[in-house]
């Protein structure tokens, strides 16, 4: 799995968590809805640490916990360079 792939799987899995849509997600971060829509339909192949910063504040988690999940625990994660 790439990286960004396994980012959006991460965001995906949040916002089902939490009942919300990406939409909501983004103006809950004050994040334009098109930068996770680029995010969502893999256009952004290296989403910003402050972009992932603004999502993790806006969702009460830490970076760490954002990371701390079994997607990121695998050997087969690969760039996209």
């Amino acid at each position: 799995m790439k990286l960004e792939e396994a980012i959006t799987k991460r965001i995906y899995d949040l916002c089902e968590q939490r009942k919300i849509s990406p939409n909501k997600l983004a103006n809950m971060a004050g994040l334009p809805s098109a930068t996770l829509r680029c995010i969502f339909y893999g256009r952004s192949k290296n989403p910003g640490t402050r972009t992932l910063l603004d999502i993790c504040q806006a969702l009460d988690i830490t970076l760490y916990d954002f990371f701390d999940d079994p997607v990121f625990k695998t050997a087969d994660l690969e760039g996209s360079y």
